[in-house]
């Protein structure tokens, strides 16, 4: 089902832009979703905070794939009143040396939120992290799913991915 409010938030707030880009994997694209103009935006983010929340238990757990999935978390945290934590890309060499931050007890469910997923690297990495940590993880949720092959690298690990929009969804009847 599209999530036509959704994606007129994400337009609104120029998150899709046209042209030739780099993505974080090497590989080109024709377009790019801008997680930074999404996430800074107050209506898009209020929209995705929302429509996470609705895919939400009040007894889950939220974990934040560092650093486009904190300000995600942060206001679904809000929305739904559940606590978030946040996994890192790795180890600082200072303070605590946590590769999760905030509050994460043995055996404890977390849904695993992520903005944009190309490969699904940086989602399996947090995944993994998680469970290493001791959370149980079989759910993440994503903003916006490439179909480039993250969603099937993610359910290898045997995590279920939702994704409030697809790139088919996102770029249908798109203006030339």
């Amino acid at each position: 089902m599209v999530n036509q409010d959704l994606i007129d938030a994400l337009r609104a707030a120029d998150a899709v832009s046209f042209g030739e880009f780099e993505l974080s994997s090497g590989d080109t694209s024709e377009y790019y979703i801008d997680k930074y103009l999404f996430e800074t935006d107050p209506r898009s983010l209020e929209a995705v905070a929302e429509a996470f929340a609705d895919h939400l238990e009040e007894d889950d757990t939220l974990g934040a794939v560092a650093l486009g999935g904190v300000p995600l978390a942060a206001a679904t945290s809000v929305e739904a009143g559940v606590p978030y934590v946040i996994a890192r890309k790795q180890r600082k060499d200072h303070g605590t040396g946590n590769l999760i931050e905030g509050r994460l007890e043995e055996g404890e469910e977390v849904v695993v939120l992520e903005d944009v997923v190309t490969t699904g690297k940086s989602l399996v990495d947090a995944i993994e992290a998680l469970r290493d940590a001791g959370a149980t993880v079989e759910r993440a949720l994503v903003v916006a799913d490439r179909e480039e092959g993250g969603r099937e690298a993610v359910e290898e690990t045997g995590v279920e991915m939702e994704a409030l929009v697809t790139a088919s969804e996102l770029l249908a009847d798109r203006d030339e």
